[in-house]
Formats: structure tokens, C-alpha cells, sequence
């Protein structure tokens, strides 16, 4: 595909530009729809003329449906932008993206999405649609699937659909919930990826983080006891991570704990842990839930975090190596390429 590609861009360079303008446009509005011509012209930083000539093509060969609401992309759009994802991920060089991080994270898989999440919501909704893209080629029936909370995590919630290979998945949290707000506790999350999957769900009803006498008088309780049997024989855990001083501050940290991880200058935060550059821990908040040796037991461990303010995160997180997949977007990748 390669070589096609390198070739239409010396004899056809301008339709690849069409191409890489249309597939963009379609696929924008299949994100926001119903949306109108103006708002999209602003989103994507065209000229509203260029959106306008475009929208009238798309729309006359039957890929947009257009109403009073709004602009929808129609069944022919979506076959489209299906067929033409992978061709369009390496025109636009993301295959080349993917692979580096491979090979630099040591990873068995990474998925790029276009777009900055620092800068545009909307690229986290497609980090979800990607994480639930790549769980339909590796679920099956009656799997348990483990899920932190988190920003990222709410958008794989929200992304969610029925996955027709796995049924009766389980889905419970990784840990109890963080104090903040609701939708993005992972109870909530859970929840919520298991109504929209048809499957079941557990919830862990505890708070986050535990004083050591809490935490021991905790897990002598059955019923905990039995939902953290479910949790560590997850087949599949989906977690974010979170940038070290954030994190604390949304865990409501004491001052001494702050000054913990500045002073060892902590960068990225995930299950509890804190870690520096090299991915060794500094900190650790006492959790029930998943703990960082668990993983080692698990299938399959999906890391979805973007941003070009998460790349040294990421990368410090894994120094673990304890994950073995990266969902991203294209400003944290490059930002990781770069470093």
C-alpha cells in the first residue's frame, strides 16, 4: 500500500488532498452530528466556502444527509470512512506513528488518533471508539473486563456499543472511587460500558484512598472479598493515566504527600502508584482494588491516554511495562517521538 500511495502522490497529488479534505470532513461530522455548516467550518479551520463546495458533493453523492438540525453522515457515508480508515492512516504517515511506538514502548499494540485532546474534546470520543474498535478483536463470551475512572475512561463509556463476539462480558471496576465527580468514577464507568454492551456488571462500593487500618478492616468483608476475586481474574483491564501532580490534587493530598512527589519529582500516576521519569515508584496511595503486580496475570492491558501534555506520563508510566497496549492521539505520539 505503500508504494501505491507514494505513487498517486507524484502522478495525483492534488487527490489525495481532496481525498484527505473529504474523509476528514465526513468524519468530523459523523463524530458531532447533527451539526451545522458554520460550526463545522470553525471546528476544522476551513474557509466556509471550501466547507460549503464540499458538503454540496458529498451530499449530491448520497454520504450526507442534510436537515433542519443538521448534517448527518448517511449508511453510504459510514461505508465510506470504514473502507477508507486504514488507506487514509497512511496517507496521513499514522501507521509510521503506530510502529515507532511500538517498538519504542515495547508494546504489542498502539492505536493514533488524529487530533490533539489538549486542544479538541472530541479527539478523546475517538480514543474510545478506538479502544472499543480494537476490544471486538479480542473479546469473547463471558469475559471480565476491569475499568479504572478518568476523562479518557468516560469517553470509552460513551463510545460503547454491543460487541456481537462477546456476550455476557462482566464488567467491574479496578478500584473504588476517587471522590470526584460521578460520571467519571469507575463504578459509574463500569456501569455504564456494561448497559451499552448488553453484559453484567459489579460494582465496589469503597472510598479512595484508605487509611491502612480502613484498608485492612475493608477486605475482611465478604462481599468486597468476592468482587476482588472478580477484578484480579480480569481477562482484559482498561485504565488512563494521569500526570503525578494532578492526580494528587484531585485525591485531595495531604501537603507532605505533595512534597513527596516533588521532590521525587513524580510524573505520572496510575492504580494508586506514582511514578518518576524512569518509571520508578515514589509514592503509592493504599487502594482496593487492582494493585500494579496483578497486571502481570492479565490478558490483555489497555492504556488510553492523549494529549501532547501526557507524552512524558506515558512514557513514564511505561518504564513498568506492565501494559500492553496504547490507545493515544497524534499530539501525545509525536510529543513521544520527539522526546
Amino acid at each position: 500500500m505503500r508504494a501505491l500511495i507514494d505513487l498517486q502522490k507524484k502522478l495525483f497529488p492534488d487527490l489525495l488532498d481532496v481525498m484527505q479534505r473529504r474523509y476528514k470532513i465526513l468524519h468530523f461530522i459523523q463524530l458531532m452530528e447533527p451539526i451545522g455548516r458554520r460550526s463545522l467550518a470553525d471546528n476544522l479551520e476551513m474557509a466556509e466556502r471550501v466547507v460549503r463546495s464540499e458538503i454540496d458533493f458529498l451530499n449530491q453523492h448520497g454520504m450526507l444527509g442534510i436537515t433542519s438540525k443538521g448534517m448527518h453522515v448517511t449508511p453510504e457515508g459510514k461505508s465510506v470512512l470504514h473502507q477508507l480508515g486504514e488507506f487514509m492512516k497512511e496517507v496521513s504517515g499514522f501507521s509510521v506513528l503506530e510502529q515507532t511506538l511500538k517498538d519504542k514502548l515495547n508494546l504489542d499494540h498502539v492505536v493514533v488518533v488524529p487530533g490533539n485532546s489538549d486542544e479538541l474534546d472530541w479527539v478523546k470520543q475517538e480514543m474510545g471508539k478506538a479502544v472499543i474498535g480494537y476490544l471486538r478483536t479480542i473479546l469473547k463470551d463471558g469475559q471480565t473486563i476491569a475499568v479504572t475512572g478518568g476523562t479518557s475512561m468516560t469517553a470509552v463509556a460513551d463510545m460503547m456499543s454491543p460487541i456481537e463476539n462477546a456476550k455476557n462480558c462482566m464488567f467491574v471496576p479496578a478500584r473504588g472511587g476517587l471522590g470526584e465527580r460521578v460520571e467519571n468514577q469507575a463504578n459509574t464507568i463500569c456501569a455504564e460500558m456494561a448497559r451499552k454492551a448488553n453484559g453484567e456488571y459489579r460494582l465496589l462500593y469503597v472510598p479512595d484512598p484508605l487509611s491502612e487500618e480502613s484498608y485492612q478492616s475493608i477486605i475482611g468483608e465478604p462481599s468486597v472479598k468476592e468482587i476482588m476475586h472478580l477484578i484480579k481474574e480480569a481477562n482484559v483491564v482498561i485504565h488512563g493515566i494521569g500526570e503525578a501532580l494532578t492526580m494528587a490534587k484531585r485525591r485531595k493530598a495531604s501537603q507532605k504527600v505533595i512534597e513527596k512527589i516533588n521532590k521525587g519529582k513524580a510524573v505520572s500516576e496510575a492504580f494508586g502508584y506514582y511514578f518518576n521519569r524512569t518509571g520508578e515508584v515514589i509514592h503509592k496511595v493504599r487502594t482496593v482494588g487492582l494493585q500494579l503486580e496483578d497486571l502481570s496475570n492479565t490478558d490483555c492491558v489497555i492504556a488510553v491516554a492523549g494529549g501532547q501534555s501526557k507524552a512524558q506520563a506515558i512514557t513514564s508510566y511505561f518504564q513498568q511495562g506492565k501494559s500492553n497496549v496504547l490507545i493515544t492521539d497524534e499530539g501525545a505520539a509525536k510529543q513521544l517521538i520527539r522526546e
